[in-house]
């Protein structure tokens, strides 16, 4: 699918729930929100048929996401059947690792091609104030078990906050690709929901960071994934630093995916409250084709460009006011 602005659409992000374990500060409050109910959410039959018309129209990629998808029954047999939807190549999920030790070898018998797990800080401490729960050590444990599994690519996502990381945070998260075959990667903070209120780094401050303790950061130019994340090669690392940073170093130029969310909603940018209705579209009886159609509809509505460090006063009204737990982080 090419887009109105020349863009390749052929990766999508789907989630699969908007319910979580963990209460994150910059995505819901300790209380928690309102979840769903179950009648509300895609089944995963339904997630299968939409997967196929996104096959057929080119979309290759496909990442699982939440909420925290593991809390969902039987994720395993979801990858196994999105893996044998003609046109998809590669099934990938986020998790928050809690539970991901205990679905490794379903996931890993399913064919997942990666996971990547959210991990913010090493500090238990800080995790806890974080996420609320004392979850770490879960977290860790999983990580090094998934690291057993050779033929499926590991990266560890960090927002860094000033609250949650200092210095020597950061650097910590950074050696776990020095010490394994993984990739870490720093991902700007998005403008949306609880994380408005929150202060990151920038990329540059924490390529400073980085650069005074490893003096030698050169580029990898190669592609390591789906997205458009920027990576750098250490020295004696074995794995790579990345850096996702929508906002600053804007790439809505070459986006080359959409969202599906937990209730049906595909979402063609991050930023904007509108979509097409899958969902309600395919339990009123719509064909395959009329899906389809559906879908090229959405894509070619899909926004320029994000306008976070825009004027936004005159489309405040189509802004994305949902946390990214409901929209599919």
């Amino acid at each position: 699918m090419i887009d109105k602005y020349n863009r390749e659409i052929d990766y999508v992000r789907i989630s699969i729930t908007d319910r979580c374990n963990l209460r994150c500060v910059y995505c819901m409050p300790k209380e928690g929100v309102t979840f769903l109910p179950h009648s509300a959410i895609m089944t995963y039959e339904e997630i299968v048929t939409i997967a196929e018309c996104f096959g057929e129209l080119g979309i290759r990629k496909i990442k699982l996401t939440g909420g925290e998808p593991l809390i969902r029954k039987d994720v395993s047999s979801l990858v196994g059947k999105l893996k044998q939807v003609n046109g998809i190549e590669k099934v990938t999920l986020t998790t928050n690792g809690i539970y991901l030790e205990e679905h490794l070898e379903a996931l890993a018998k399913a064919g997942i091609d990666g996971i990547n797990i959210s991990l913010d800080t090493l500090d238990q401490n800080k995790f806890i104030e974080l996420t609320g729960f004392d979850g770490l050590l879960k977290v860790r444990n999983s990580i090094d078990k998934a690291l057993a599994y050779q033929s499926i690519p590991i990266k560890i996502n960090c927002v860094p906050l000033r609250q949650f990381n200092d210095r020597n945070s950061l650097l910590s998260l950074a050696a776990l690709a020095k010490n394994a075959k993984l990739h870490v990667r720093f991902i700007e903070i998005m403008p949306l929901g609880y994380g408005k209120n929150m202060e990151s780094y920038s990329e540059q401050e924490i390529l400073d960071i980085l650069g005074s303790s490893y003096s030698e950061l050169e580029p990898y130019i190669k592609s390591l994934g789906n997205g458009p994340g920027r990576y750098y090669n250490i020295p004696g690392f074995q794995g790579k630093i990345g850096f996702i940073s929508a906002v600053s170093h804007e790439f809505c130029s070459s986006c080359n995916r959409v969202r599906l969310t937990s209730t049906g909603i595909l979402k063609t940018c991050l930023q904007y409250s509108g979509g097409m209705d899958l969902k309600v579209a395919l339990r009123e009886g719509s064909s395959k084709e009329e899906l389809k159609n559906i879908i090229k509809k959405a894509i070619d509505r899909k926004p320029e460009s994000h306008v976070f460090t825009k004027d936004r006063q005159t489309i405040a009204e189509t802004l994305e006011e949902k946390g990214m737990s409901q929209i599919g982080g």
